[in-house]
């Protein structure tokens, strides 16, 4: 597990919750690239801090906690803050920025649900209907 300990050395919150730290090391065992992985960890990482401000546990999260998150990068401000001249400068990621960290959290949920700790995924699939009107309405902001 020495890829998963450098992992949890530059991010320690991924030490703090045992089945992200799984799910990343049978990521890296599957041969991934390391700078897949390494996005893979950010993006875990940045949501299982929002988890832990929340005081949640991710295994028993619900699409609520997933609109925090999303919130969150939508609304942080830009690492070069006034420095930036456009009409939407100043806050929240690109959406292609937030798709790319949605995705270590939705392959984290596909993992928990094979594992059997979960039933279903927070986090849909562009395209993909939910499975509820309730659903629909908490996942649009998935679907850019």
């Amino acid at each position: 597990m020495s890829g998963t300990t450098a992992l949890t050395e530059k991010r320690p919150v991924l030490g703090r919750h045992e089945q992200a730290a799984v799910w990343l090391q049978i990521w890296t065992d599957l041969g991934r690239a390391p700078r897949t992985i390494d996005a893979y960890a950010r993006g875990m990482a940045e949501y299982l801090l929002m988890c832990e401000r929340e005081d949640v546990d991710p295994i028993t999260a619900n699409r609520a906690h997933i609109a925090v998150y999303v919130r969150e990068l939508t609304s942080r401000p830009h690492r070069r803050g006034a420095n930036v001249i456009s009409i939407d400068s100043g806050a929240g990621l690109a959406n292609a920025t937030i798709q790319q960290r949605l995705v270590p959290v939705r392959l984290f949920y596909d993992f928990l649900m094979e594992e059997g700790l979960r039933e279903s995924n927070l986090v849909g699939r562009a395209g993909t209907p939910p499975a509820d009107e309730a659903a629909a309405s908490n996942a649009a902001w998935c679907r850019g």
